[in-house]
This record gives C-alpha cells, structure tokens and sequence, in this order.
C-alpha cells in the first residue's frame, strides 16, 4: 500500500508525536481497507482549531480532532482521501484529565480522524458502535489500550 502522507505542524507544542509514528497509525487504520491514499495531517494550536470548528461545525471553542473528506469525483480515481486536523493542546489536555498514555491518545485522535476520512462516523447509535468496534481493534493491534476502557463501546 503506498501513502503519501504530508505532515504540518502549525502548534508550539513541545512534545509531539515523531513523523513516523502518524505514518504507522494511518498504515494501520488503511490496511485491507484502501489500496494508496493522500493525505494531510496538520497539528494546530487552541486558535486555529477554535476558527475550523466555529466555521465549520458551527460549534464553540477548540475541538479534538476535525476530519475533512475530499470531495472528488470517483471517475478521476485520485488516491485524495483528505485532510484531518488536530489541535495538540486540546490532546494533551484530554490525555491529562483521563490519565491516559498521551501517546495512546495521538495515536486514537489520528485513527479517529482517518476512520472519518473513510466514511465512518458516529452520529447515529449504530455507527457510533461500529467505528469504535474499529478504533478498538486498531489501536489493540498497535499494542495501545481499548481508548474507551473497559466499558463496551456505546454501551
């Protein structure tokens, strides 16, 4: 499978994932799902993330992780799957108030997003259950913990 993956850091934050580590989280999340694929991951700080959700989302304040499909015709077959943003300081945050791995966290933001690249999604209880069914067994077979504990997801 060949991924072209472009990474932009566009945050101040100190302690960041390593390049190689955003290419195996996507490789896993890909694999038998989809032959070669494009795409961006772009790491932002509070403000950027604040103006991406309040225009697009329509919802205040930073989030975690935004997911941008790529809007292009099949018949042009370009690998193009999108763009997924996520705001470091909203991750790191996270991670310290549920007391998880902070690396397990990066690793479940860019799962999460890529999953949504590929048309997965969890608005509806049933969708909801289905990707974190697959976020679950992503992250498990990356040696990470089930990002949603013990609990069944959607339960």
């Amino acid at each position: 499978m060949t991924i072209e993956l472009e990474l932009q850091i566009a945050s101040n934050a100190q302690t960041l994932p390593h390049p190689s580590q955003f290419r195996e989280w996507v490789g896993a999340t890909l694999a038998d799902r989809i032959d070669g694929a494009e795409l961006t991951i772009r790491i932002v700080d509070v403000d950027e993330m604040t103006e991406l959700n309040e225009t697009y989302r329509k919802k205040p304040g930073p989030t975690n992780v935004l997911s941008f499909p790529a809007e292009i015709d099949e018949e042009f077959e370009i690998a193009l799957l999108g763009d997924i943003i996520i705001c470091a300081d909203v991750v790191q945050q996270e991670a310290a108030d549920a007391n998880i791995d902070l690396l397990a966290h990066w690793a479940h933001m860019v799962v999460h997003g890529t999953l949504h690249l590929l048309g997965y999604d969890h608005i509806q209880k049933q969708e909801a259950e289905l990707m974190e069914e697959t976020e679950t067994e992503i992250l498990t077979s990356l040696g990470y913990p089930p990002p949603y504990g013990d609990k069944q997801p959607h339960a």
